[in-house]
């Protein structure tokens, strides 16, 4: 089969081997992928994928199964979306069927693709490590992602209300459409943010040059969940502030955890997060959807950093 794998920074279309599908797993036939930042920096030899894993790209697709385990819940023929550690861009792909969805009823595969890496990752994070409240202030970094659209409409399902830092006046217009409450422009500095300070939750995947500022806008109790380093890995923190606001930092990265850990992970998602697609109370942002064979410019419009949302590629035909 056909996939796509990272040479020298760029995704390129490869030959490989299909792969065997192992008792506990689903066979997909992918129609779509959704593209993520780790996409690129796995190409770009940054981000290797956890052992045992398929050094194919994508976190995450949506498709037709074509094939089921003896007792699997999965009929052939069902369209999902699943969440993977590797190997989504691609003509076929075998997950764990504990880490499979449903497409929610009346979207695309195109749309559902651009699901479960982001929405898993926002659940995560802002509600069960970061143990957001009903009413409780959220501040989203880089809310224009595809994690923080995700994030955005999250809050305000949950009635957390959310701030965003963002890199244009469009970008923040975009968020406050999703229900975020406001926010500042990352050029004119985040120190604005201490307008609407304090936080009870920071999720933040830029890291160093945002975290002394961070620890001013944490509230009493408050959790800093870090989930990136786009802006460094190394910092000097005022720990008296850590101690005294008695505050929680928490990293986290989702595509290493166990498969037993996404497993429970997904039935949070089932149970609280996937009614609410069926309701519009989210909806998955796809900006662009791009061919497969088109990645490397697909790739290229992500890292320009001025995405709204989420791009994808199309693998096939539904």
């Amino acid at each position: 089969m056909k996939a796509l794998q990272g040479n020298e920074g760029r995704p390129e279309l490869v030959d490989c081997a299909t792969p065997s599908c192992a008792e506990g797993q689903v066979r997909i036939r992918v129609v779509a992928a959704g593209v993520n930042r780790a996409d690129l920096l796995q190409a770009a030899g940054l981000y290797p994928p956890p052992p045992g894993v398929s050094e194919m790209l994508g976190l995450e697709c949506a498709g037709i199964i074509t094939e089921v385990a003896a007792g699997s819940r999965w009929q052939l023929g069902d369209r999902v979306c699943a969440l993977l550690a590797g190997g989504g861009m691609a003509e076929e792909v075998c997950v764990d069927a504990r880490h499979v969805l449903p497409v929610p009823e009346g979207l695309t595969l195109e749309q559902a693709a651009a699901i479960p890496e982001v929405y898993a990752t926002a659940w995560l994070n802002v509600f069960q490590l970061g143990q957001a409240q009903p009413g409780e202030k959220v501040l989203l970094h880089a809310g224009a992602s595809g994690v923080g659209s995700a994030a955005i409409q999250l809050c305000k399902a949950f009635n957390n209300p959310c701030w965003v830092s963002v890199g244009s006046a469009e970008r923040l217009a975009y968020c406050e459409s999703l229900g975020a409450e406001g926010g500042v422009l990352r050029g004119d500095g985040i120190e604005g943010l201490q307008d609407f300070a304090p936080f009870d939750v920071i999720l933040d995947p830029v890291g160093a040059s945002y975290a002394a500022q961070n620890l001013k806008m944490l509230a009493l109790e408050g959790r800093w969940v870090n989930i990136g380093l786009m802006g460094g890995r190394r910092a000097e923190l005022d720990l008296a502030q850590l101690l005294s606001k008695r505050i929680q930092l928490i990293g986290s990265t989702l595509r290493s955890r166990t498969d037993a850990f996404k497993g429970e992970l997904i039935d949070q998602l089932t149970e609280k997060v996937w009614p609410l697609f069926s309701s519009g109370a989210l909806n998955p942002q796809v900006e662009e959807v791009f061919a497969w064979t088109d990645a490397e410019a697909a790739f290229a419009r992500l890292a320009s950093n001025q995405v709204n949302g989420k791009i994808v590629l199309q693998i096939s035909k539904e």
